[in-house]
């Protein structure tokens, strides 16, 4: 067989997640490794009763109809999706793994159903500028120290579920009744969010489609963002450019 890590292709990078009832989480994982047992999709997707979760890439042709195949069978449209670009194949592997949840959130039971309110990555720099807003970066701090918004808060977090812990112990829904939140490409947002909202804060926003949504979006002449944005893959991290077909 023909090693594919050695040949020269171009990656379309797919990240993309959606909270909605899976009925059979297994029975699509199957069908999905069938479907792509040959041929050049790599990455890791999640599979649960709440949704799905993943970065796959692979050439433009095999990312076309991977995401065919998800929008059939989980509704995710392409709107949704975060796309980048790689002249090196990003992941070793393929991998379509069935878990409880497609975000883990250990310290507080959150309902992801009832999250804030979205904002388009084009609508992003106004919201931050606003008066009296709290910028939140729900990111551990291994991320954020590679980048992040102007003016962002910095939790300093080693893991997504010490977020719990850090809102309530410095944060006060009194003092910061506005929040505009933002991570990577969304997720995690969409519980870190709904949780905030449980808690008693008034208004919570967040980016949608996260970071990367925004790099590919926003042009770099109008960003805030500054540094780079750590991704989960070989390429360690992406800025503006990795977004330009």
């Amino acid at each position: 067989m023909e090693d594919l890590s050695l040949t020269t292709v171009t990656y379309t990078i797919a990240a993309f997640y959606r909270f909605i009832s899976v009925s059979e989480p297994t029975a699509l994982a199957e069908k999905l490794r069938t479907v792509f047992c040959e041929g050049d999709l790599c990455g890791t997707m999640l599979i649960a009763d709440e949704g799905v979760n993943g970065t796959m890439a692979g050439s433009p042709e095999t990312i076309d109809h991977f995401l065919d195949m998800l929008a059939e069978e989980v509704g995710l449209e392409r709107g949704e999706i975060k796309l980048s670009f790689s002249g090196k194949r990003p992941f070793k592997r393929q991998k379509f793994q069935v878990k409880p949840e497609i975000i883990t959130f250990r310290k507080a039971k959150v309902d992801p159903t009832n999250p804030g309110k979205y904002v388009e990555a084009q609508e992003w720099n106004g919201l931050i500028a606003q008066t009296g807003i709290l910028l939140l970066d729900t990111r551990n701090s291994y991320e954020t120290d590679l980048g992040t918004f102007d003016g962002a808060t910095v939790p300093g977090i080693e893991t997504f579920s010490d977020f719990v812990t850090y809102v309530r112990e410095n944060l006060d829904a009194t003092k910061h009744p506005k929040v505009a939140m933002f991570c990577t490409g969304g997720i995690r947002c969409e519980k870190a969010s709904a949780f905030m909202l449980q808690e008693g804060f008034e208004e919570v926003y967040h980016l949608k489609g996260g970071v990367l949504k925004y790099l590919e979006q926003v042009p770099e002449h109008d960003s805030k963002w500054r540094g780079g944005c750590y991704v989960f893959d070989r390429r360690i991290s992406v800025s503006h450019e990795d977004f330009e077909s």
